[in-house]
């Protein structure tokens, strides 16, 4: 165990470790209460990889049925939180067993990046074929609608991008693409007419409109904006953010724990996190480059995909540049359910990376 410890890539553990600090340290200024319950979700993470690197992934692309198995259990998974899961906030998200909480979209992630590491892994020579084009949508379709119709559609859209990254990376063809995008901006249009609540438009238009409805729904962004503007180079300090602390900024755990994190340490803190960030991403990548078979290189794909999409989402909120959508950032955000996938696909890819 300890030889395998010792061969993984430390620059990635550190990474990692890094950002969680900040995790901590930023919930013990907004949300003391919050602190120790991320700190358990943390030692559960770190004890999965522990667990998960003992395990040859290499040859995990050969084991058909317990890749479909992890897929239809996030399927069941997301049907029983549809039918039996309690409404928070106006959405049907979490399933609730005893005091144990998990949100079951975040399980369908990973499902989904293993049974497209799978499938691209074997045809992504031929997967400018409509056939191959239709299935791995079908794919995706499948646990994005039951994730859509909770509704989370910060989620659904997580993981459509999760497919058109396996698309992009297996070289589909242009007039595919650009069909694809037709097909897509039609859907969209369809979406915004009779799928999207009058809530949901409106936050997509306050992203051009920041005066409108400063109150309302364009509030939280502003006050991120604030917490941002006002912290100068270093910040205001530990415990120290007006913003957060006298409750201005909304959700200061979760949707704005970058903007939380910037009004105590500063842009230097910011820039610190976001170089963390990158850092991470770049290791990811290496590995996946460095491995020895393309079931491993997508699976380090698809994680590259999720966690990029989720930055790039949660800090463009912050920023008032994209709309905000419930989208956590990855190691840094208050989220057991959230926390616990991500360290399992970092023990995935370290699982990968003792043995390239």
């Amino acid at each position: 165990m300890f030889s395998l410890l010792k061969k993984t890539d430390w620059q990635l553990n550190i990474a990692v470790l890094f950002l969680a600090a900040a995790s901590l340290t930023s919930l013990i200024s907004t949300k003391p209460n919050l602190f120790w319950k991320q700190l358990l979700w943390y030692g559960i993470g770190f004890l999965f990889i522990f667990l998960i690197i003992r395990f040859d992934w290499r040859a995990f692309i050969n084991y058909r049925g317990a890749i479909w198995g992890i897929y239809f259990l996030a399927i069941l998974l997301l049907i029983l939180t549809y039918f039996f899961a309690p409404a928070v906030r106006g959405a049907k998200s979490w399933l609730i067993i005893g005091s144990f909480q998990f949100q079951t979209a975040e399980f369908a992630k990973l499902a989904l990046i293993i049974v497209l590491a799978s499938f691209f892994s074997r045809r992504h020579i031929s997967i400018a074929r409509v056939s191959n084009l239709l299935i791995s949508f079908i794919y995706l379709a499948i646990p994005a609608g039951l994730i859509a119709i909770q509704p989370d559609f910060g989620s659904a859209l997580i993981m459509f991008f999760i497919w058109f990254g396996f698309l992009l990376i297996s070289g589909i063809r242009w007039r595919h693409l650009v069909i694809a995008m037709i097909i897509f901006s039609i859907l969209g249009t369809v979406m915004w007419q009779s799928v999207l609540q009058d809530y949901q438009k409106e936050r997509i238009v306050g992203v051009f409109f920041s005066e409108r409805d400063v109150l309302g729904i364009n509030y939280s962004v502003i006050q991120s904006k604030i917490a941002i503007g006002s912290a100068g180079f270093f910040g205001k300090g530990f415990n120290q953010g007006t913003q957060i602390q006298l409750g201005f900024l909304p959700e200061a755990q979760t949707d704005f724990i970058f903007a939380a994190l910037i009004e105590e340490w500063g842009i230097f803190g910011g820039m610190l996190i976001i170089a963390a960030f990158m850092f991470l991403i770049l290791r990811i990548i290496t590995i996946g480059m460095e491995t020895d078979n393309n079931f491993n290189r997508f699976l380090c794909l698809g994680t590259v995909v999720l966690f990029g999409v989720q930055f790039v989402l949660n800090v463009g909120s912050n920023l008032g540049l994209t709309p905000v959508i419930g989208v956590t950032f990855p190691f840094l955000s208050y989220g057991g359910s959230s926390i616990l996938i991500n360290l399992i696909l970092i023990g995935i890819i370290q699982s990968i990376a003792t043995r390239k």
